[in-house]
C-alpha cells in the first residue's frame, strides 16, 4: 500500500481538505509556507485554488510547485515516518 491522495480541494486561509485511500481526510493549514519562496506564488488566490494531484501523486499548484503526499499525511494524521512506513509494510 502507498499514500495516495484521492480529493483535494482549496480553502480558506491557506488552508485545504484532503482524502487519502485509505479513508483518511481532512483540512491541513499550510499558512506557514504561505509568502516564503515559492509559496510567494500562493499569494495570488487563483493560482492557491488550482490545486490538484499531480500525475506522480503529490500536491501540486501548478508545474513548479508541490508537496509530498506523505507528509501531508502526517500532518493531517499525526502519525510519524516510523508509523507510516509499518502500516505500508503491513498492508
Amino acid at each position: 500500500m502507498t499514500i495516495r491522495p484521492t480529493k483535494v480541494k482549496a480553502l480558506h486561509d491557506y488552508r485545504i481538505w484532503i482524502e487519502f485511500e485509505d479513508g483518511e481526510s481532512g483540512e491541513i493549514d499550510l499558512a506557514e509556507f504561505a509568502g516564503i519562496g515559492v509559496f510567494k506564488a500562493w499569494e495570488d488566490r487563483d493560482f492557491f485554488e488550482d490545486v490538484r494531484i499531480a500525475p506522480y501523486e503529490s500536491i501540486s499548484w501548478g508545474e513548479e510547485l508541490d508537496l509530498c503526499a506523505v507528509d501531508l499525511y502526517m500532518r493531517l494524521t499525526g502519525r510519524t515516518i516510523d508509523d507510516v512506513r509499518q502500516q505500508v509494510i503491513h498492508a
